[in-house]
């Protein structure tokens, strides 16, 4: 299959010291492997977008593999982190965290909506071991949640949706998830709502799924 050729946005120049080189390289590989994938993005097209030589990428990246792994795992560390961080300043209210974990995830699949898409989409081009470690944070931050509705149901703040005479958290969780990641897919800023209106609307309808006694 013919290469289709796709005009790169620029990211920072090797000159421009705001931005160190490895930054650049990280900004205009997310950028073309999201409008374009991972497979037919080559490192010419990755260094003609960040404005460096090809083999300023090796000085920092043995491979443009290695460079896949890294924006992916920086990008899952960053949203676990951020998740954590949220919720350690919140009490031990169930309703307030699952509000607030939902907020926070939803916030980082709008405001860092090429991240999120390259994450999710390309993820299967990764080596095994670096697919694993992903797949460890992503269950990590699964079981956070399932954590908040499982006490939240104990407490009795929650009613979750029974099948087969019985419950089960972690269903639910998949589905409040699928709902946050997928609004990469579609959020676009400037639209008919802020990102904050987004977030606070999808904390709504998770509550509702896990129906919370309010």
């Amino acid at each position: 299959m013919a290469k289709k050729k796709i005009a790169a946005r620029k990211a920072p120049r090797n000159g421009d010291k705001n931005a160190p080189p490895a930054d650049g390289i990280r900004k205009a590989a997310f950028d073309l492997f999201a409008r374009q994938g991972f497979p037919i993005t080559t490192v010419r097209d990755i260094m003609h977008a960040c404005g460096l030589t090809q083999g300023a990428l090796y000085n920092h990246f043995s491979s443009k593999d290695e460079l896949l792994a890294s924006i992916i795992i920086q990008t899952q560390d960053e949203l676990e982190r951020e998740l954590r961080q949220a919720l350690a300043g919140i009490g031990a209210d169930a309703t307030g965290q699952l509000r607030e974990y939902v907020r926070v995830h939803t916030l980082r699949h709008t405001r860092f909506r090429t991240e999120a898409l390259v994450a999710n989409r390309e993820f299967g081009w990764l080596e095994p071991i670096k697919r694993s470690e992903v797949r460890a944070s992503r269950r990590r931050v699964r079981d956070i949640l399932i954590g908040i509705l499982r006490r939240g149901e104990k407490e009795g703040a929650f009613a979750l949706p029974a099948g087969e005479g019985r419950t089960d958290a972690k269903i639910v969780a998949m589905a409040i998830l699928n709902m946050t990641t997928h609004v990469a897919q579609w959020f676009t800023s400037g639209g008919a709502f802020s990102d904050e209106t987004v977030a606070a609307l999808h904390a709504e309808m998770a509550l509702r799924l896990a129906g919370a006694k309010r």
